[in-house]
C-alpha cells in the first residue's frame, strides 16, 4: 500500500519523476519532489493543489551536502522515509574514442554517486519503516547501444549495485529494485533530438530502437516503478519496460 508512505523522488522535476511524483500524490503518499533547479516545484505545487501532499526541495544529488539537506527536510516535515526512488540523471553522448573526461566524470558523479549519497543518507530510516529503494538504470545496461559509452557505463553501475543493496538489506527488510527503460520520450530526449540538425529523421531513428515501433511514455515508466514499490516479493529484480528492445 503506497497510501500514508513518505517517498523521495530524486529528479522529479520533468519526464518519468514528474509522471511518478504525480502518481504517488494521486495514491496518497507524501512526495518529496527534488530537481537540481527549481522545476520540481511547480510538480509540488500540482499535487498540494489536488489535496496531497508534497514539498519541494532543490539540490544535487551529487552533492553530500545538498543530500543531507534532501533528507533533513524530508524527516523534519513528514517524519521518515517509505520509499526513495533514484530517479535524478543526465545522458551525455560520446564514445571510448571522444568522451571527455569531464563527461565521464559528470555521469558517474551524478548517476552513480548520486545513487550512493542519496541510498546511504535515506538507509536508517528506510530500515525503520520496511522500505523500498528503486533506482532508474536503462536499456542501455542489457543492451549496447552506439555514442552512450559513459551513460551505459553509468547505467551499468546502477545495475549492479541494485543487486549488491538487495542483498545487503534482504535480512533488514528492505527491498531494492531497478526499472530500466527504453527509449522514453521525454523533455530530455526532445531537447537532445532538436540539436541534430534533423530532427525528423533522428527521431524515427530512436523510435526504431523499439520492435513496438513507437517511443515509451514517462507514464508507462511510472507504472513499472509503482509496480516494483508495491511487489512485496519482488527485491534485486531488473524490470525493463523498453517496447521490446531488450527481447
Amino acid at each position: 500500500m503506497i497510501n500514508g508512505k513518505v517517498a523521495i523522488i530524486t529528479g522529479s522535476g520533468k519526464g518519468i519523476g514528474e509522471a511518478l511524483a504525480l502518481k504517488l500524490g494521486r495514491k496518497g503518499a507524501a512526495v518529496v519532489c527534488n530537481s537540481v533547479s527549481d522545476s520540481a516545484a511547480g510538480v509540488a505545487e500540482r499535487i498540494i493543489k489536488d489535496g496531497g501532499r508534497a514539498m519541494f526541495v532543490r539540490g544535487d544529488v551529487s552533492v553530500r551536502d545538498d543530500v543531507e539537506k534532501i533528507v533533513s527536510e524530508t524527516t523534519r516535515s513528514f517524519g521518515g522515509i517509505d520509499i526513495l526512488v533514484n530517479n535524478a540523471g543526465i545522458v551525455l553522448p560520446g564514445t571510448i574514442e571522444n568522451t571527455r573526461v569531464e563527461d565521464w566524470e559528470k555521469s558517474m558523479d551524478i548517476n552513480v554517486t548520486g545513487l550512493f549519497l542519496m541510498s546511504q543518507a535515506c538507509i536508517r530510516y528506510l530500515i525503520e519503516r520496511k522500505g523500498v529503494i528503486i533506482n532508474n538504470a536503462s536499456t542501455v545496461a542489457l543492451k549496447g547501444v552506439k555514442d552512450r559509452f559513459a551513460y551505459t557505463a553509468s547505467k551499468g553501475a546502477v545495475l549492479a549495485l541494485t543487486r549488491s543493496m538487495a542483498a545487503d538489506l534482504i535480512e533488514k527488510g528492505v527491498r531494492v529494485n531497478c526499472i530500466c527503460p527504453g527509449t522514453t520520450f521525454t523533455p530530455s530526449l526532445d531537447k537532445r533530438l532538436s540539436q541534430f540538425d534533423d530532427y525528423e529523421q533522428k527521431k524515427k531513428e530512436f523510435i526504431a530502437r523499439q520492435p513496438m515501433g513507437r517511443f515509451g511514455t514517462a507514464e508507462e515508466i511510472a507504472d513499472g516503478i509503482l509496480y516494483l514499490i508495491d511487489a512485496d516479493f519482488c527485491t534485486g529484480t531488473i524490470l525493463p519496460v523498453d517496447g521490446g528492445m531488450t527481447m
